[in-house]
């Protein structure tokens, strides 16, 4: 199928340079002929597996470049099960049937794609390195300001209420903690396990809590091979997948973990307190007081991100 711009669904319409970007997907370009082809499924993590699995030697299938599950609309959904219809291979990630109210789901997926082998793959957030940080998009306010994070010290600011006193068993308790939700995911969904690559992977597990590090996407993408029988040949290329945002990590943090003298690859890791947002460094402070405004702003925000935390701001809570 290859469609002419006039075809496209709306939200490519609206911004042609992502339409060929994703030129394939959209049918503006032609799809690979081989026989073997590969869907990868997932948030943003999906593509940069996509691409060490699809540029590892002796890769037995195609593929192409698709938007994220949270970026696809009720148009492209047929756009995506063309490719499913086609495809001998779908790795996804565990997304709730229904997602977005569309046909998404992983187990929607799994039969839209009848002659595939699906192979599930954990949505991999670890906050070990980044004990205070959260993710959460509000379903009102969306994303905070500068960085699509939150954090609790900013939010205990925002709340008028104390930083509380934070140390080693603290840190370490986030940790253990964070590496358990992540196992239980993993068990629930029937997924290859990540958790105990995030473990080894040290200073370099995550950029942010959802961005993990080249060494867990390519032990990632090397697991998933073995599982499928291919070739076990995915290699760091050179370059920082998820590259858009690093997250400072405190030195305390690295220290009370046992990996202060560990070797990372991570750029954050050079940041001297700093975030590294598409390659400019922004201060800590700088987010902080645009996202504190931002919640006074937005009562509710606030509200619902800290209950949403309340298990992890337990874990950094220490009496004095």
């Amino acid at each position: 199928m290859r469609l002419t711009l006039p075809d496209l669904p709306p939200v490519a319409l609206a911004d042609l340079p992502r339409a060929h970007h994703y030129g394939e997907f959209y049918g503006l370009k032609p799809l690979p002929e081989d026989d073997r082809f590969l869907v990868v499924h997932g948030n943003c993590q999906a593509e940069a597996l996509r691409l060490l699995v699809q540029d590892a030697p002796k890769a037995p299938c195609a593929s192409v470049r698709m938007p994220p599950v949270h970026e696809l609309t009720a148009e492209e959904v047929p756009l995506l099960q063309r490719l499913l219809l086609r495809a001998s291979v779908v790795l996804t990630q565990p997304v709730t049937d229904g997602y977005h109210d569309l046909p998404l789901g992983m187990a929607q997926v799994a039969a839209a794609a009848p002659d595939a082998t699906v192979v599930v793959w954990p949505v991999i957030r670890y906050a070990g390195l980044l004990p205070w940080q959260v993710v959460f998009n509000h379903p009102r306010a969306g994303d905070p300001p500068v960085v699509p994070y939150h954090d609790v010290r900013t939010m205990l600011r925002a709340a008028g209420e104390p930083e509380p006193r934070t140390g080693d068993a603290e840190f370490r308790a986030v940790s253990a903690w964070s590496l358990h939700e992540l196992g239980e995911r993993e068990r629930r969904a029937g997924a290859v396990p990540v958790s105990d690559l995030v473990r080894e992977a040290g200073p370099s597990a995550t950029n942010t809590v959802n961005h993990p590090g080249n060494a867990v996407l390519v032990a990632m993408a090397r697991r998933l091979q073995g599982h499928l029988g291919w070739p076990v040949t995915a290699a760091d290329p050179g370059f920082t997948l998820l590259d858009s945002v690093h997250a400072p990590v405190d030195p305390v943090v690295l220290e009370a973990l046992g990996l202060a003298d560990a070797p990372s690859d991570a750029a954050s890791r050079e940041a001297k307190g700093d975030w590294v947002v598409d390659g400019e460094r922004v201060p800590a402070e700088h987010i902080a007081t645009a996202q504190i405004a931002w919640y006074h702003q937005n009562p509710d925000v606030l509200h619902d991100v800290l209950m949403r935390s309340a298990n992890q701001r337990r874990l950094l809570s220490r009496e004095p």
